[in-house]
């Protein structure tokens, strides 16, 4: 009997050894080095193309083409029949293309997929292979959600050579694997979920699905960290991440890509999640400003960039004596660092001394805000908690703020005006340069060129 083979994969960049080592060379990564067992490819495996080691993106050109005469006839999306499912995969569905969908355990991955498939399996062929529950459960929990079962056709397998198979026969429009970590192929020795079963799982699939023209969706499991799990060489294999978030605590869901080849990476999508699975918040804002009657310290309304959209979000922040001799800063939803840099601004150009002070910050609704545009809020509600002097209930702030104490412009400033003045705001303190010409009906300006301005202007 043959000797089996074997190769050490990096877990995190997806790099081969032939033997162990503590570093892997590729990422600087130390102990990721795992042992993967090899065999060789059964003979006519490559010719068929369901395991051969062809390129990811299918069909492979032979020819040398010049860039100005490839087609560029716009390929048509299929929607997924949520607008905001659609909003941040760039418009919808590209034939061809693989989406992966990761999350945390109960945030709603197999319940977006399977309201999706329901619903496109009215009007277009779907296969969803499940591999993690049996078609009882499945069906069990389409009748819960009470979805359109009629014209979905489902597979129980784990075999990716099974699920091509089938696949090659009933020709779907989109494929959707529940989960690319339960999946196996035959050929390859280790258990399912290994480095080596998932990259080459996902590979046979990728180019399946860029031969056909089928819409591949994966579901992929995340650590605990948040991250994907798997080989990292996976994440480049696809051509859409996208990342659904939500507290068990909390009923809103987010979806996020991490990366889109057909669209922008920093769109964000909201659902909730109610008694009959999930339903798309088309005006966010809306959650997000769910505020109290009685109007407290340190509390403020900002607009930050996301996406295509502007989205309204309070942040809130208390200060309080310090015992400890190195006061605590404490940011959520926002850049710790950032917040500390903030701060010495504001004592440096605000006259307003917070080093014997606990800072918390908090973005309410789980927001994590990424753009600078917060800092001039961030501010101005430390002022408000610093003071105990509440801010008015119409007041809106965006801006980001130099370490000069200048007020910088941000991208899109009249679009978020224009957002606030939607929602009620009759009072916005922006930078200057995104000060417009004319202001929204019944909504006063003001623009400011220094912190000490919009100080000034509280």
């Amino acid at each position: 009997m043959a000797k089996a083979k074997s190769a050490f994969v990096c877990t995190e960049c997806g790099a081969e050894y032939r033997k162990w080592q503590g570093q892997c060379s590729s990422c600087q990564e130390w102990n990721t080095l795992s042992e993967v067992r090899l065999s060789a490819a059964r003979p006519g495996a490559a010719s068929s193309g369901t395991t051969g080691r062809g390129g990811y993106a299918g069909a492979v050109s032979r020819e040398v083409v010049e860039l100005s005469n490839v087609d560029l006839s716009e390929v048509p999306r299929l929607t997924s029949t949520f607008e905001e499912f659609d909003r941040v995969l760039g418009g919808g569905l590209v034939p061809g293309s693989a989406v992966l969908l990761g999350g945390h355990p109960g945030a709603g991955k197999s319940t977006l997929l399977l309201q999706t498939a329901c619903k496109l399996a009215q009007q277009r062929r779907v296969l969803y292979v499940t591999g993690e529950e049996s078609l009882s459960q499945v069906a069990m929990r389409a009748h819960r959600l009470q979805l359109p079962t009629q014209g979905l056709q489902m597979l129980a397998e784990t075999s990716i050579e099974t699920i091509l198979g089938v696949a090659e026969r009933e020709r779907p429009e989109v494929l959707i694997i529940d989960s690319i970590q339960t999946t196996h192929l035959e050929d390859i020795a280790s258990a399912p979920g290994g480095v080596a079963q998932v990259r080459e799982s996902a590979a046979a699939l990728t180019r399946f699905a860029k031969q056909s023209s089928t819409v591949l969706m994966l579901v992929g499991h995340v650590t605990k960290d948040g991250t994907l799990a798997g080989p990292k060489v996976l994440e480049h294999m696809i051509d859409a991440s996208l990342l659904l978030e939500g507290g068990a605590d909390s009923r809103f869901r987010t979806l996020r890509g991490q990366k889109n080849r057909f669209g922008a990476v920093n769109e964000l999508g909201v659902f909730a999640m109610l008694e009959h699975g999930l339903k798309e918040v088309k005006n966010p804002s809306a959650i997000f400003l769910s505020r109290s009657e009685e109007q407290a310290p340190g509390s403020l309304v900002m607009v930050v960039w996301e996406g295509t959209r502007p989205i309204l979000v309070e942040v809130q922040a208390l200060l309080d004596d310090s015992a400890l001799g190195n006061p605590r800063r404490v940011a959520v939803g926002l850049d710790q660092n950032r917040l500390a840099m903030l701060l010495a601004v504001l004592h440096r150009h605000g006259g307003l001394f917070t080093g014997d002070q606990d800072v918390f910050l908090n973005v309410v609704g789980g927001v994590k805000v990424l753009e600078t545009s917060a800092d001039l809020a961030v501010l101005l509600a430390v002022v408000s908690s610093l003071q105990s002097r509440s801010l008015a209930r119409e007041l809106v702030v965006f801006g980001e703020v130099g370490l000069s104490g200048e007020i910088r412009p941000v991208p899109s400033g009249q679009e978020r005006i224009v957002e606030a003045a939607k929602h009620g705001f009759r009072r916005a303190i922006v930078p200057r340069a995104n000060a417009p010409k004319q202001a929204p009906e019944g909504m006063e300006v003001v623009a400011v060129d220094k912190l000490a301005d919009a100080l000034e202007a509280l």
